[in-house]
């Protein structure tokens, strides 16, 4: 299991691009090693071990009709959930990355309702200490490259292996040695360019309303930073083909992929969006795809829910859609336990 530090809004998050100074190797080693560490930003999660939320105070503004709360929420375009409860309700609004700036949502919205919301619930950071830079520029390159001199083909099926060395030729690029993980990503950020030209995502929306209107916001720990580098680090590199499988298969999908997906998610047809090969590959990758991170992830979603049901009043949280909406996932789990959920049909 995965320790943790509690966290507050102070809690770093490290960029997912950008250029690192120094000898190129360790350069590469470190700045993969960012990349990578924010894809666990993208969890989202709120984990034990959170700050409570600050005391309401007798004075404080009065707040907006709960349903009032929830009409708002849902003008935004994003897709929401709503979970009923005997003392209030939860907005369960699901989030996808990288939204295309041609989506048509309406973000100001979603801060109209973050601001009338008596608490918020978003995720963790991971927190990257100067020490874990310096062990990755000394031993980075089991996060950049294949173990030993082993070469792709070692692991691979030939009609795998055929593929990636097809796709590195039509791209000018040199997988024969690169980590599948490295490989994998880069295939979707260079060829399918997923995260260029993009609008805020709903958790930076709702994180800058309620900072704004002092609404409480329920930040959990951050994922230390030493352990991320260890669950890296220590999986092997066939852990790692699935993912680099899912990419594949998003980039011979070709780029029209990126906007299809968003525009599915704003017309809250989830099934597509699950089936979207983007949205797969994503899910096939680490964090999601670790049985021991990816476990977490999801449990630590199901709990921190069922807990906001019993708070009063209403509690808005961004949680990552394929953690809603996949099979057996939070949607599922909280059905399972009776809650009374309204929204678009997720399955």
């Amino acid at each position: 299991m995965l320790r943790l530090e509690p966290v507050g809004r102070a809690a770093v998050h490290p960029a997912l691009a950008g250029r690192m100074s120094g000898p190129k190797a360790k350069g590469v080693a470190t700045q993969a090693f960012l990349y990578l560490a924010g894809w666990a930003a993208l969890a989202a999660t709120p984990l034990a071990g959170q700050e409570p939320a600050p005391a309401e105070s007798d004075n404080a503004p009065e707040k907006a009709p709960e349903n009032g709360i929830v009409v708002t929420a849902q003008r935004s375009g994003a897709p929401m959930w709503i979970v009923e409860t005997p003392s209030g309700s939860v907005i369960l609004v699901g989030e996808i990355r990288a939204i295309p700036k041609t989506t048509p949502w309406q973000p100001a919205r979603l801060e109209e309702a973050t601001r009338a919301a008596d608490r918020v619930i978003l995720g963790a950071r991971p927190r990257i200490s100067p020490g874990d830079v310096l062990r990755l520029m000394f031993s980075g390159g089991k996060l950049t490259k294949l173990p030993d001199k082993t070469v792709a083909r070692d692991y691979l099926t030939s009609a795998q292996w055929q593929r990636l060395a097809m796709l590195g030729e039509a791209h000018k690029e040199d997988y024969a040695r690169q980590s599948f993980l490295l490989t994998a990503f880069e295939m979707l950020r260079k060829q399918l360019r997923f995260n260029r030209d993009t609008t805020r995502d709903a958790s930076d929306v709702v994180k800058d309303a309620a900072e704004k209107a002092d609404v409480p916001i329920t930040r959990a720990a951050t994922l230390r930073g030493e352990d991320v580098i260890d669950n890296l680090f220590d999986a092997p590199p066939t852990a790692h083909i699935p993912c680099l499988v899912a990419a594949m298969d998003a980039v011979e999908a070709g780029p029209q992929i990126v906007e299809a997906r968003a525009a599915n998610w704003r017309r809250f047809k989830i099934p597509a969006v699950m089936h979207n090969p983007l949205e797969s590959a994503l899910g096939q990758c680490w964090p999601w795809a670790d049985e021991t991170l990816g476990s977490e992830l999801r449990t630590i979603w199901v709990e921190r829910i069922a807990e906001a049901s019993a708070a009063k009043g209403t509690t808005l949280a961004v949680v990552p859609l394929r953690v809603l909406a996949e099979r057996g996932g939070v949607l599922d789990q909280l059905a399972a336990r009776g809650f009374d959920i309204a929204g678009p049909a997720w399955k």
